[in-house]
């Protein structure tokens, strides 16, 4: 079970990541680009998720993927732990429930967001410090 001590960690951790504050609600942002984020359910969308919705006090993370394939991909392998409501349809991002990822698999989706939202250069120095080409 992911806590929000996991996201703060794995999201401060990537280079020139601030939490800054959205919407009253705890945000993580690369250069001023949210990529991760707490995201409580609205009273429209538990309606709208009927039975399907889950428990009021779940803590529930957003995270931007890169695009409409990875959205869907993640949507349709794992909806014990992914995601969405109409409010982010058209919307490059899913929602998790931190209480069913693992905290691996959180990590990948976390990391996947700020790849999806940093600057290519910071992104490719961070990708290329970690993977360094062969024969360094």
């Amino acid at each position: 079970m992911a806590t929000w001590e996991d996201v703060e960690e794995i999201a401060l951790a990537l280079p020139e990541v601030a939490e800054e504050p959205t919407y009253g609600n705890r945000g993580w942002k690369v250069r001023k680009k949210l990529f991760v984020w707490e995201r409580p359910l609205r009273t429209t969308e538990i309606e709208q998720l009927g039975d399907a919705a889950p428990p009021a006090d779940t803590a529930i993370l957003g995270v931007c993927v890169p695009d409409e394939e990875a959205k869907q991909a993640l949507l349709g392998s794992e909806p014990e732990i992914y995601f969405t409501t109409p409010h982010f349809d058209g919307h490059l991002s899913v929602l998790v429930l931190l209480d069913r990822i693992p905290r691996k698999d959180l990590e990948e989706a976390i990391v996947e967001a700020w790849l999806s939202r940093a600057p290519e250069r910071v992104a490719a120095s961070w990708s290329t410090s970690r993977n360094p080409p062969p024969g360094r």
